[in-house]
């Protein structure tokens, strides 16, 4: 029944235009190709589409009505990256097998050849490209573009990946990684470092993994810094270095203690957010927050609270100062970040809940009582981070068990970076380096829950477009 379900689901989408990459098997070769499927409403390499009215509600060819929680509005911002506005979502119940017994992280419940295909094609379709490699290429290109650099990754330039480790090793020393708490999937963090070395051409020795606030566990490292990994760093709380040259400058003027980049951010060329998909006792946590661990300052366990940042994430308020927005514009953070991407391989309703076969499983379509066995990709920090609030607002697993998570004024900072330049609060956002910031991405809320469909999918000009990997 599920199946069947989800099939329906599924020519709906492709009915009402949702973009799908198609994976066709070459016969020849027995691999796949990636292609992505013409839309009549979809945006296709190139072309021009219709003016978007302004209106206030949405333009869409079905009469399902709008019914997410948080107010409807047109896209605020402009989209960016290679394809600009588009986030890739890759759902693949293959990738999970886990009964709900054990530790949710242990290895042996994921398929690493499925995450590593699910990694590779996401990159290729988020550039357009048929293959990871030239969608690698593609993606790293636009980034120094949008910097004014001119030409793609050149060998010997550093990638620093910043992960989200924030529940383990919390208050202590334990590198075991043994909690029920959430943290950067062990095995998805290897097939990407796998995608960068084989299909990128990264050497392993150039890649560098931190979260400067938290320990990493000793399994995570072993297992991704050998055989063809072997080089690859980690640097976590216990060996982060800061560069005292490399303050961070805040937008808004409030006490706190001086924060520092670590060097390995400093001496990067390029940064991956890859942020973990969940609830948050304050709401959310996305790519936004996930530099919490990005900057190091004399509160070795807490340094946003040494910063006195969470006064701006607990108030809840909508037109307020938002510290995630400054962290998106820095110059060093989200102006090296040539990806975005979400874990939703297996989501916890808050940072600090035990994660449960019960409070993982999603009800809304097409998990239909499942995981979420997902990434979701990007090029665009607002337009990601706002995809992936819808998911979390509207599904009843989330908010049954973090009410916080319904609350629409956790959707303050994608207000503010949205209309970073007219940003509500009033707030002058800057890119740690004095400059007026101008535009970081788009934002807006999907036409509802159940076809999940945003402006560039419903053939507009501007606005985020949601693409669906089949598999």
């Amino acid at each position: 029944m599920v199946k069947k379900l989800f099939a329906l689901f599924l020519i709906l989408m492709l009915a009402m235009g949702l973009v799908a990459c198609n994976h066709q098997e070459n016969k020849s070769s027995g691999k796949k190709d990636n292609k992505i499927a013409s839309m009549s409403t979809s945006q296709n390499e190139g072309d021009k589409l219709n003016a978007t009215s302004s209106a206030d509600e949405p333009k869409q060819e079905s009469t399902v009505p709008y019914d997410g929680a948080y107010p409807y509005h047109e896209p605020y911002g402009t989209g960016i990256g290679a394809m600009p506005g588009r986030v890739v979502w890759s759902y693949n119940p293959d990738s999970v097998d886990w009964d709900g017994s054990g530790y949710w992280w242990e290895t042996g419940h994921f398929n690493e050849a499925v995450l590593l295909q699910m990694v590779n094609e996401s990159i290729a379709c988020l550039a357009g490209k048929q293959s990871a490699k030239d969608g690698w290429n593609t993606l790293f290109t636009a980034n120094k573009e949008s910097r004014g650099i001119n030409g793609g990754y050149k060998e010997g330039e550093k990638i620093a990946i910043k992960a989200n480790i924030n529940g383990s090793g919390v208050f202590d020393d334990d590198f075991s990684g043994e909690t029920h708490m959430s943290y950067t999937n062990p095995v998805l963090l290897k097939a990407l470092l796998i995608s960068l070395v084989k299909e990128a051409g990264v050497r392993p020795s150039d890649i560098t993994v931190y979260d400067v606030s938290r320990i990493f566990p000793d399994y995570m490292v072993e297992m991704c810094t050998e055989g063809e990994l072997k080089g690859v760093d980690f640097i976590g709380r216990n060996n982060s270095v800061a560069d005292e040259e490399a303050p961070i400058h805040w937008s808004y003027k409030f006490s706190g203690k001086v924060n520092y980049l670590p060097t390995c951010v400093t001496k990067a060329t390029y940064i991956i957010n890859l942020a973990n998909l969940k609830g948050h006792s304050y709401g959310i946590t996305l790519c936004g927050k996930n530099h919490f661990g990005s900057f190091i300052n004399g509160n070795a366990l807490r340094p946003p609270e040494g910063a006195n940042l969470h006064q701006w994430l607990t108030k809840s308020e909508m037109g307020i100062y938002s510290p995630l927005v400054d962290l998106m514009a820095n110059v060093n953070l989200g102006g090296k970040t040539v990806l975005y991407m979400l874990d939703a391989i297996i989501c916890a309703p808050s940072e600090g809940a035990s994660i449960t076969e019960k409070n993982s499983k999603w009800q809304q379509i097409p998990f239909d009582n499942d995981y979420t066995s997902s990434i979701f990709v990007s090029q665009d920090p607002v337009a990601i981070d706002s995809v992936g609030a819808d998911f979390l607002n509207n599904e009843p697993v989330v908010t049954s068990n973090n009410h916080s998570a319904e609350n629409i004024t956790n959707e303050n900072y994608l207000h503010e970076a949205g209309l970073v330049s007219n940003a509500p609060s009033g707030t002058d956002y800057t890119d740690g380096n004095g400059h007026a910031v101008a535009n970081l991405g788009v934002h807006e809320h999907w036409n509802n829950s159940s076809e999940k469909l945003y402006s560039r999918n419903l053939g507009k000009e501007e606005g985020i477009e949601l693409i669906q990997i089949i598999n």
